[in-house]
């Protein structure tokens, strides 16, 4: 059973803040902002939520089927995710262009700030969803523009269930577009701020939105996720990480955790649960694919 990751190839570029952004940046002073951090630690790491959500969904035994776009400088990457046995057929080249970059800084209390170069990511819409096509279950993560748009209709025309996870994609939107993203998908995750943005530019409330879906699930870090079926909520508590040590990729490796489930036909709150769990183990490491399991799926 396969599962196709419709979203971004990326190079993480992962840098360390030592203090706190609250206490470098003036609020009243942000018209005229103009400020410099030390990061005394720098690493760069394969990442963009393609990836980061097949190397989770292979680490658990499913099939991930990423379909994204790499640039001129991608062959390593390509070479990796070939290296761990993930099936490439849906992986495409732009050779007159990088492949997406994040530069990604963390301050002592997990916050981040990313800049993003989208490059190749641009290009995405190119790869298409064939109605032939092996996947049982799908996924439509932060990517390009028009890429979430085609492959949203292209899922609906080949008959996959899909999972619609806007991420940081979502102010590319309008309410309209949203709410038809909402109608094709069967399933819905947004973190807690993504979900009151999607509210307030579609005008459903989390329970309206459950009820045009199979269901909805907002994530809330280190407070686990609510799980939203046919207007009724459920809690799923978080699990406690050995330590935090940094949070880039943890709603990846939760969304890898989800599919897995749901190939499996699972409810969604034990799907949440176990991605709790893989999220707790992914928080615990630096990078967003350097983590192993410690348990084994039952």
């Amino acid at each position: 059973m396969a599962a196709l990751i419709c979203g971004s190839l990326a190079f993480d570029t992962i840098m360390t803040f030592e203090g706190r952004f609250a206490e470098q940046i003036l609020p009243d002073q942000l018209h005229i902002l103009n400020v410099s951090f030390l990061v005394p630690s720098l690493r760069r790491d394969f990442g963009g939520c393609a990836g980061n959500i097949a190397y989770s969904l292979k680490l658990l035994g499913g099939e991930p089927l990423p379909m994204a776009m790499l640039g001129s400088d991608g062959a390593d990457y390509l070479q990796r995710l070939q290296s761990l046995g993930i099936d490439c057929r849906h992986v495409g080249q732009v050779q007159d262009t990088y492949t997406a970059q994040a530069m990604i800084m963390t301050d002592r209390d997990n916050n981040q700030i990313t800049a993003f170069h989208p490059g190749a990511m641009m290009q995405a819409h190119a790869n298409r969803i064939d109605v032939g096509s092996k996947a049982r279950v799908g996924i439509i993560a932060p990517d390009g523009r028009d890429a979430m748009l085609e492959h949203a209709a292209q899922f609906v025309a080949a008959g996959i269930p899909f999972v619609f996870d806007p991420g940081q994609g979502l102010p590319m939107f309008s309410g309209d577009e949203l709410a038809k993203f909402i109608d094709q998908a069967s399933w819905v995750t947004v973190n807690d701020y993504e979900g009151k943005m999607l509210s307030d530019r579609t005008g459903w409330t989390l329970a309206e939105i459950s009820h045009k879906v199979e269901g909805l699930v907002v994530t809330l870090g280190a407070e686990g996720c609510e799980v939203w079926v046919a207007g009724e909520k459920t809690h799923v508590p978080a699990v406690v990480p050995t330590q935090v040590v940094d949070p880039t990729g943890c709603g990846d490796a939760w969304r890898g955790a989800l599919l897995f489930g749901l190939e499996r036909g699972w409810a969604l709150p034990r799907c949440a649960a176990l991605g709790n769990r893989v999220g707790a183990l992914k928080i615990a490491q630096r990078g967003p694919q350097n983590y192993t399991l410690d348990f084994s799926v039952e």
